[in-house]
């Protein structure tokens, strides 16, 4: 127990996917100048990573490890190739969703939605688990809270965003420098739960 809240906590807060690694920061900066939509991408950022875990983890030990089902041959070297297909086939599930039961959201998202095919968090999530080692359980509850962590890390700089419009920073500033420099501080802050220590408080 005490292992999945550590894994919890690290990939929410001190092992963040923006702040801490920069990754998926294509939607993180396009998709976040409001609140509703930032929080519509980072559900489907969510789910599209909490379902890819469950996936992966069984293609990468029923079918890319050495097993009984690929003859004992040893395929782990397509696991990028194997996991951006599951991936794909996740989002278009979402793509296809949201155009139908919510196509404001779906317009809203327009590009962005697509790309998170090419989503380098999402594809992240997959091949780290891999890489520490996690069981099944682990797995899920990591890619989980690492879409959590990017909903988190998006919302709240969306939520910045919207105050900056009310703000009159210097001319050179304006526009996608002071977005930059928004991200930069807010990175800066995540980086104080760095020092946090979960097995303390347990």
């Amino acid at each position: 127990m005490t292992t999945i809240i550590s894994i919890m906590i690290a990939a929410l807060l001190t092992d963040n996917f923006i702040f801490s690694r920069f990754y998926g920061c294509c939607p993180f900066l396009g998709v976040s100048d409001k609140p509703s939509t930032a929080l519509g991408m980072g559900c489907a950022v969510t789910f599209v990573m909490s379902m890819s875990g469950v996936a992966t983890y069984g293609i990468y030990h029923g079918l890319l490890m050495p097993s009984p089902l690929n003859g004992g041959h040893d395929l782990t070297y397509l696991q990028t190739i194997a996991f951006i297909l599951v991936i794909a086939v996740l989002v278009q599930f979402i793509e296809m969703f949201l155009r139908r039961y919510i196509p404001m959201l779906y317009g809203a998202l327009g590009i962005f939605l697509p790309l998170i095919t090419t989503n380098c968090a999402v594809l992240g999530a997959a091949l780290e688990h891999v890489k520490k080692g996690y069981d099944f359980v682990e797995s899920v509850v990591y890619c989980t809270f690492a879409g959590l962590g990017f909903t988190l890390a998006i919302t709240v700089f969306a939520g910045v965003r919207e105050k900056m419009v009310l703000s009159s920073p210097p001319k050179p500033f304006r526009g996608f420098p002071i977005t930059l420099i928004a991200a930069g501080l807010l990175a800066m802050a995540f980086s104080g739960f760095s020092g946090l220590n979960v097995m303390k408080f347990l």
